[in-house]
């Protein structure tokens, strides 16, 4: 979880914002095993490290995430 705060907090000083496809990038997470860095994120999300940038979506599939303290 610490991993995917950082990675998202890159991406945040980057002007880009993380997704599942920039996760499973950073790890190396082949495309077959996305549930893998989906499971990871949500992880991130209940320990509160991460949260949604738009919380008005229900979509998982294009979702974006931020830090915390965005």
């Amino acid at each position: 979880m610490r991993a995917t705060y950082q990675h998202c907090c890159l991406k945040y000083v980057t002007n880009e914002k993380m997704t599942n496809q920039s996760l499973r990038s950073r790890f190396g997470i082949e495309e077959r095993n996305a549930a893998t860095a989906s499971r990871i994120i949500g992880d991130t999300l209940n320990e509160g490290l991460v949260k949604n940038d738009d919380p008005n979506t229900n979509s998982k599939k294009y979702a974006k995430y931020i830090p915390f303290w965005a």
